[in-house]
């Protein structure tokens, strides 16, 4: 995984902040794979709470750019008995954070 323990705990800290306490994350894509160099930072938002997800995701991302800096981040919120095909494959191949 190309993610250091700081960048790891920032985004913990504010899936909580934005989501609420127990909601979880798994980084999927190129990130999870330590022979590659570069690309976005792709996450999965399993949310503790659902309930304005938009808004909760602009947050979120608001969080993330003013403590990891400018940077590509992408993110799918899961919703409940979701089958979207994005989020089969992060939940496959993804790490939990």
């Amino acid at each position: 995984m190309r993610l250091t323990p700081q960048q790891i705990d920032i985004i913990r800290h504010a899936a909580e902040e934005a989501f609420g306490p127990g909601t979880q994350i798994v980084l999927f894509g190129s990130r999870v794979d330590n022979n590659r160099r570069g690309g976005d930072i792709d996450l999965l938002v399993q949310p503790a709470n659902p309930d304005q997800a938009l808004a909760r995701k602009i947050r979120f991302l608001g969080i993330l750019e003013r403590r990891l800096g400018e940077r590509k981040i992408d993110v799918i919120i899961e919703s409940p008995r979701d089958t979207r095909p994005i989020v089969q494959i992060a939940r496959a191949t993804g790490v939990r954070l």
